[in-house]
């Protein structure tokens, strides 16, 4: 699960973004989200890890 995310997150902010920040930031995101139903984890690590990969991206200002 988290390994797959990592790897369409990389692909989609390539040349943005770095591998191991893409890393990071997904297990950061799934640690964030502990307390969600299992069987929701995947989608939402990796909308809320792709959220804060767009948000360190230049010029673009933090989603609130």
């Amino acid at each position: 699960m988290i390994d797959d995310a990592i790897e369409r997150l990389v692909f989609e902010f390539a040349g943005r973004v770095s591998p191991q920040t893409v890393a990071a930031v997904v297990r950061r995101s799934r640690n964030d989200l502990d307390a969600c139903p299992p069987a929701a984890l995947p989608e939402l690590t990796e909308r809320l890890a792709r959220q804060r990969v767009h948000d360190r991206l230049p010029g673009v200002a933090p989603a609130v």
